[in-house]
């Protein structure tokens, strides 16, 4: 089954209106194919994939999340890297700022959070709540920033610059950035939210600001769609994924993430030149072997180990 991620990207300086972007699965897509062949197949690969990023320790690759409350951001994080080696992922979610984070610059909590090289960093939530949440909610009235900041009539368009400037920094500095926004339907949050007073095992995802927040939902989308137009970019591009389906979603999110590493293309080091000067020494180790064999073992399991 051939499944293309290229209708769900946004291209750079297009404009957006996710009224235009379906919520739901493509009917072509078998949910059982997925669920039993397709999904684990390519989770499988992304525990390959990150085990030579975290070996190469050259990249990093942050993965970024918004989109409505009960969008699916969590569950889609737990069951696409439930395999990943736990050395090799930072997951933050990012909440309301506190009193330090506030008397910072708005990208200040987010640098800090920024994964190491060879690690697959997550965002659940992230600087876009400062372009979204903050200016729907007109927070910057109590914040700290000076009056002829938070009073600027261009502060918006000044903070979709200096965000754009900062991932493509990342990117120059070899850190790849995917954001994805999951699009849910209305039906289906409200669903999703009446789930969690209803389910006990669900009770302890209910926040009344959830349906606080829901009231917003028209103000929501439109700041979304802007947030899309403004700043998917070839160097962090935005997707927009149908989140109604998480089976299919969680798919996706596990595609994106695979051809993300697969394009930085990551390796296996060589064994470094001090090792290697001490072949003999290791030889004493296994006295039954002889050096020239022992090294030969040596690259075979190595290309054995790459292959996997």
């Amino acid at each position: 089954m051939k499944i293309s991620l290229t209708p769900y990207l946004i291209k750079e300086k297009s404009k957006v209106n996710l009224k235009d972007f379906s919520t739901k699965a493509d009917s072509k897509v078998k949910r059982e194919e997925v669920e039993q062949k397709l999904f684990p197949a390519i989770t499988q690969e992304i525990c390959a994939l990150q085990e030579k990023l975290w070996a190469e320790n050259r990249h990093g690759v942050i993965i970024l999340f918004q989109g409505m409350d009960a969008a699916g951001k969590d569950s889609a994080v737990k069951r696409v890297f439930s395999e990943v080696n736990p050395a090799g992922l930072s997951i933050v979610s990012f909440k309301a700022p506190s009193t330090e984070e506030l008397d910072h610059d708005y990208l200040w909590r987010i640098n800090k959070a920024l994964p190491p090289r060879g690690v697959i960093g997550i965002f659940n939530r992230s600087h876009y709540e400062d372009v979204v949440t903050v200016r729907l909610h007109n927070l910057l009235n109590k914040g700290t920033l000076p009056d002829e900041i938070k009073n600027d009539a261009d502060i918006w368009k000044d903070r979709y610059e200096q965000i754009c400037n900062w991932e493509k920094y990342l990117y120059q500095n070899g850190f790849k950035m995917i954001k994805i926004f999951l699009h849910v339907s209305k039906d289906e949050q409200r669903q999703r939210l009446a789930e969690r007073i209803i389910n006990p095992e669900k009770h302890y995802k209910f926040d009344l600001s959830d349906i606080r927040e829901r009231q917003y939902w028209d103000q929501y989308q439109d700041l979304y769609s802007d947030m899309l137009s403004r700043s998917s970019t070839k160097y962090a591009p935005w997707y927009v994924l149908p989140a109604d389906n998480k089976w299919y979603t969680r798919m996706l999110i596990a595609m994106l993430v695979r051809d993300t590493i697969k394009d930085i293309d990551p390796k296996f080091p060589p064994m470094a030149d001090d090792v290697k000067s001490q072949l003999h020494t290791i030889q004493e180790l296994f006295e039954d072997v002889d050096i020239k064999e022992f090294s030969e073992m040596l690259k075979k399991l190595s290309k054995a180990k790459s292959q996997k």
